[in-house]
């Protein structure tokens, strides 16, 4: 199946883009440029993240994560998080339920 979904620019220095979905599950990859941060925030989702490239550190709650490819975390539903990006990368979230915010 294609994906049908555009890259969007979510923030400075940030893209998403929606790579498959249903009303139970989804998969979106973001792209980081060096230095980007993805603000602070929460949603009710239960969310997975896992690094494909890059280096990012994650504030979880009020704890610092850092991570690199090949490492994955969790994000506890309603759970304040952001994260700042060390090195250019991709980040792959899969949420759970779908973020209909995102289509």
């Amino acid at each position: 199946m294609t994906n049908t979904y555009p890259k969007v620019q979510a923030d400075t220095g940030i893209q998403r883009q929606v790579l498959a979905e249903n009303p139970e599950m989804m998969v979106v990859a973001v792209d980081f440029e060096q230095g980007a941060i993805g603000a602070a925030h929460h949603h009710p989702h239960l969310q997975a993240t896992y690094v494909e490239s890059g280096r990012f550190v994650f504030n979880v709650a009020g704890k610092d994560i850092e991570v690199g490819v090949g490492d994955s975390l969790v994000v506890p539903s309603n759970a304040e998080h952001g994260c700042r990006c060390v090195e250019a990368g991709r980040l792959v979230d899969t949420f759970t339920p779908r973020r209909d915010d995102f289509l």
